[in-house]
């Protein structure tokens, strides 16, 4: 049985900034709602959930985060329907693995109760800041980050958890060009590439970067070791369609094990597509490109959701995806979209009602 949280206090803005809000041409993470979850970790437990005015952080010079980078992430969108009901999408999945994620790189794990009732009482606060409009949602951001103060290179003894708001429209536009990395790695065996830290995501900007200069929106990740086998794209688990057949990378030390990704193969199985969770070499990306029975490519991540590849790079040359009518990717986004929206049944129980 949940616990409850009951001494999580609401410290309103005196003015609101929403009616300075376009909702009807939203970017995506940029703008933020009024308010924010704040919440401590000192003397050994974690304490004083509240919600205040969204604002800034004053930290010590020598905070830890600094230094040692010590701060994990996770990514979540609420929804409204047309009845002005809000939901989330698998928000238990998110705090699970904010704490795998934490006790990674030894952040104390936060106890489920503050992470759910924190999440519900500020969307109750914010609940005029989820948009309706077509592919808008509210993007939900909790992050824990090292506070404590110390240039000895040790674990911190405070941290900040702090979940903030962003109304959004979609994170992409359009199909991706990406570019398979065969010189720089994402994660390594026995490293944090299966954790949403910081970090992971500040050693692949270099990379991207230099993939969009050659004409690229992202890169397909490769393994570390012989870059033979393709494993992320960007910052999303990755799909291929080879003739009927769904193939994704299992996850592991290298690969974050994403909520859209369960829920794309959950999803697919139980519609009968052909699922395969295996190793994918290189080889046989090009090789089906060549011979034509490479269907499809997309990403799958929160921020996106399903995201479409139109084509792929590999070693100076490029290999385009055909134009194709009811792709797996329009068909699996457009399920779990009217599932997260309210807009058709959820067999799988994975929308969870805020109010």
């Amino acid at each position: 049985m949940e616990t409850k949280v009951t001494n999580i206090t609401v410290e309103k803005v005196k003015t609101s900034k929403i009616s300075q809000v376009d909702f009807s041409n939203l970017p995506f993470g940029k703008v933020y709602s009024d308010h924010m979850l704040v919440c401590d970790y000192s003397n050994g437990t974690w304490h004083s959930p509240r919600v205040v005015p969204y604002q800034g952080i004053t930290l010590d010079p020598a905070a830890k985060i600094f230094h040692y980078g010590q701060s994990v992430f996770e990514g979540m969108k609420a929804y409204k329907d047309t009845d002005g009901h809000i939901w989330l999408f698998r928000p238990e999945e998110n705090q699970k693995r904010l704490n795998i994620s934490s006790k990674r790189i030894s952040i104390p794990e936060l106890p489920q109760e503050i992470f759910m009732e924190g999440l519900k009482t500020l969307l109750q606060v914010e609940k005029d800041w989820i948009p309706t409009t077509p592919g808008s949602s509210l993007y939900i951001r909790p992050f824990i980050f090292a506070s404590g103060t110390g240039l000895h290179a040790s674990p911190a003894d405070q941290y900040k958890f702090i979940i903030a708001c962003a109304p959004s429209g979609p994170y992409f536009s359009g199909k991706l060009k990406v570019l398979i990395e065969e010189k720089y790695s994402r994660a390594a065996n026995g490293g944090v590439g299966y954790a949403k830290a910081g970090g992971n995501y500040a050693g692949q900007f270099y990379p991207t970067q230099l993939a969009i200069e050659k004409g690229y929106q992202q890169v397909v990740w490769t393994d570390d070791n012989t870059h033979e086998y393709i494993e992320e794209a960007g910052a999303m688990n990755i799909f291929v369609r080879i003739n009927d057949t769904l193939l994704t990378s299992p996850v592991s030390d290298r690969i974050l094990d994403g909520v859209t990704r369960k829920s794309v193969i959950e999803l697919a199985k139980s519609e009968d597509f052909p699922v395969e969770i295996r190793k994918i070499r290189v080889e046989e990306l090009v090789a089906a490109s060549k011979n034509g029975s490479l269907k499809e490519m997309f990403g799958a991540g929160t921020a996106a959701v399903i995201s479409p590849i139109s084509g792929f790079g590999h070693r100076d040359k490029d290999y385009m995806l055909p134009e194709i009518e009811n792709s797996y990717a329009d068909h699996l986004k457009k399920r779990i979209t009217d599932i997260q929206y309210n807009r058709a049944e959820d067999p799988f129980n994975w929308r969870y009602q805020v109010l």
